[in-house]
């Protein structure tokens, strides 16, 4: 063991403890949701809405909704490492659900969801929203939601700046 570490105070401990609980607990709940209602895995629901939340600035340079993001961008915005979205994407392609294609500047891979995957996200996002609402929104005040948003982004920032 790592001479000075400082270890977690009983409280700190089980503040950790819970945390961990309830984020396997929540993600297993929503995965179970999208399975049963949409036939979509997590990982299935987090590339199509990663693509379909890329639209609004399709449609304003273009007049259309492309639905396309660049392969290295997707993997960090999802942050898995390219290799684990390439497969992913592979059984996703092989299911319709999106295509490679070649980026808009020539070089690289963008990935775009297809009309199949377009409808899939469609139609899993009202059942998921609704998933969210019942196991975590709903069961929390609006006070705690925006303290829990606080903590969140303190978290990330402290991320962003340490492994940054």
């Amino acid at each position: 063991m790592p001479q000075g570490a400082r270890w977690l105070d009983d409280d700190e401990q089980a503040a950790w403890q819970t945390y961990r609980r309830m984020a396997r607990q929540v993600e297993a709940s929503l995965a179970r949701a999208l399975v049963r209602d949409a036939g979509l895995s997590m990982q299935d629901y987090d590339v199509l809405s990663s693509l379909t939340d890329s639209a609004p600035t399709d449609v304003a340079l273009t007049g259309t909704a492309e639905h396309r993001v660049c392969l290295k961008d997707l993997a960090a915005d999802l942050t898995w490492s390219p290799s684990r979205l390439s497969h992913h994407l592979d059984r996703m392609q092989a299911r319709g659900l999106v295509r490679r294609v070649v980026c808009r500047e020539g070089r690289g891979t963008d990935v775009e969801a297809t009309e199949q995957g377009l409808a899939a996200v469609a139609e899993a996002a009202p059942g998921h929203v609704a998933a969210v609402r019942a196991v975590f929104v709903d069961v929390i005040s609006r006070k705690d939601l925006a303290t829990l948003g606080r903590i969140g982004d303190a978290v990330l920032e402290n991320l962003a700046e340490t492994e940054g």
